[in-house]
């Protein structure tokens, strides 16, 4: 069963000619945070010395038999639920072809019985993506090929790492749903803060714990025929993502406009050169010739299971974003920074400790990047309660927050301490009136000029305030004193 894709108006990837469609879909693997691997207990654990997380089952030793991780599969059935997949019973399949860092020759993988099925995802921008599969399989070990540009064909040597081996990968395979660069990278933030707010992986792309690939095809606009799509690997990054997906569209689009077309192929991309490069010839699925693994048993979870893993599941992104939305006043697009940074709650209590929503979503968005430090909800609800009320400047509470941020304290002791005091107004309307009177050329450009002049005359008479009272005027009372003299 599968959704309807509503994107609203007509979706156009602008990097691609208006006369031509493009169709994405999506291959991403998350690397399970079990302890050990999916059918050993060889350590799961990124960095370790070359090969020494290994042993004869991980090894594909003859006699070596495989016994299957049951966290693995519980971490596989939380994450297809989280997706809204339906949890099936399952078999486990042999997937056969030449793996140079696969010592068995095959991958244990699902094929036609998989474990999750028929799901969905909502991006921010309220793109339902559908998602034919998440199935749960063993991750491969890692080639290094040394010398020439890093390819084997130009190596003078590799060396395999087999760590990587055997460690448990689901892998979530989406439907061709995807229409631009943007919906590709913003499907992939939002499973990554899924997978997050799960703590089944750390999803760190840089160390290949997720890892995406993006298969890539065009067509003519208005058409719905599915024409030969590439498979883009060796994608590290998100902007990756959107630059690779655009090169290869716009690759398509010059072949089939030359009367030629692009073979079904995969495809690697290189980052430096900014564009892909061929791979190999793209495998179909009889290729791999899968059959059922002979050494495993189908897994079938039970309805209580299915029960606990639902009952355990944590607030996921687009809920968060919604009651942070809901709780500041703002859209929830507009929330999303806040939730992947992962102070949703900390925003939400600061808000129901009586700060202004409005306020506390700049300030985290623009003032704690850096992290919390030791600041608390009730703390940080103070400050913006004295910035609200006019007791300290937006700039002045800038420098409070960040005193309380590295050291605590309240946002009244730390401003009493730095003689921070807001600024009488009368006191302001004095200084305007004398710059007025000493910069006539600059207040005729504000009162007179264009909106970019006099937008760039206000920041100029406001910071001549600013520096005359070392940053303890209030900006937004200026601009109230310049806009009031200015009619």
């Amino acid at each position: 069963m599968y959704y309807t894709v509503d994107r609203g108006p007509e979706v156009h990837e602008p990097s691609i000619p208006d006369a031509w469609e493009l169709v994405v879909g999506l291959e991403v693997h998350v690397e399970l945070s079990t302890k050990t691997k999916l059918f050993c207990g060889c350590a799961n654990h990124f960095g370790s010395e070359p090969n020494t997380n290994v042993c004869p089952t991980c090894l594909g030793l003859p006699g070596a038999l495989p016994v299957i991780n049951a966290a693995a599969v519980t971490s596989a059935m939380r994450l297809g639920r989280a997706l809204n997949c339906e949890v099936k019973p399952s078999v486990m399949a042999r997937k056969n072809y030449f793996y140079p860092d696969m010592p068995k020759d095959f991958q244990t993988s699902q094929y036609d019985q998989p474990t999750n099925e028929n799901g969905w995802l909502d991006t921010p921008a309220g793109v339902r993506i559908n998602i034919e599969r998440a199935h749960i399989e063993e991750d491969t070990g890692k080639s290094t090929h040394v010398g020439g540009d890093g390819r084997i064909s130009s190596a003078q040597y590799s060396l395999i790492d087999y760590n990587r081996a055997g460690v448990p990968l689901l892998e979530i395979v989406s439907c061709p749903d995807i229409r631009t660069a943007e919906e590709a990278k913003a499907y992939v933030a939002e499973l990554r803060g899924i997978v997050l707010a799960l703590d089944v992986s750390d999803a760190k792309m840089e160390e290949g714990s997720m890892r995406v690939d993006a298969n890539v095809s065009v067509r003519p606009r208005g058409s719905d025929e599915l024409r030969t799509r590439c498979e883009v690997k060796n994608i590290n990054s998100l902007s990756s993502l959107g630059r690779a997906i655009a090169y290869e569209a716009k690759r398509h689009i010059s072949l089939y406009d030359t009367g030629d077309r692009p073979i079904q192929e995969t495809r690697h991309w290189d980052e430096e050169a900014g564009r892909t490069r061929s791979g190999r010839s793209k495998e179909n699925e009889e290729d791999y010739r899968y059959f059922p693994e002979p050494d495993l048993t189908p897994l079938v979870p039970s309805v209580e299971e299915l029960e606990a893993i639902d009952a355990s599941l944590p607030e996921l992104p687009g809920a968060q974003r919604s009651a942070l939305a809901e709780a500041a006043g703002i859209s929830a697009p507009d929330a999303g920074l806040i939730v992947e940074r992962g102070h949703s709650q900390f925003a939400l209590d600061t808000i129901a400790a009586g700060a202004d929503g409005a306020r506390v979503v700049v300030h985290i968005n623009n003032n704690l990047a850096g992290g919390l430090g030791e600041l608390t909800p009730e703390l940080f609800a103070g400050l913006v309660q004295m910035e609200t009320a006019g007791d300290l400047t937006s700039t002045q509470t800038k420098t409070v927050l960040a005193q309380m941020v590295e050291s605590g304290g309240t946002a009244a002791d730390i401003a009493a301490a730095k003689g921070f005091e807001a600024m009488d107004t009368s006191e302001l309307d004095g200084m305007v009136d004398d710059l007025i009177s000493s910069h006539p050329d600059e207040w005729t450009r504000f009162c007179e000029g264009d909106e970019g002049d006099a937008k760039k005359m206000a920041g100029f008479f406001t910071g001549q305030i600013m520096k005359a009272t070392k940053g303890q005027a209030d900006g937004k009372v200026i601009a109230q004193i310049l806009n009031s003299r200015r009619s």
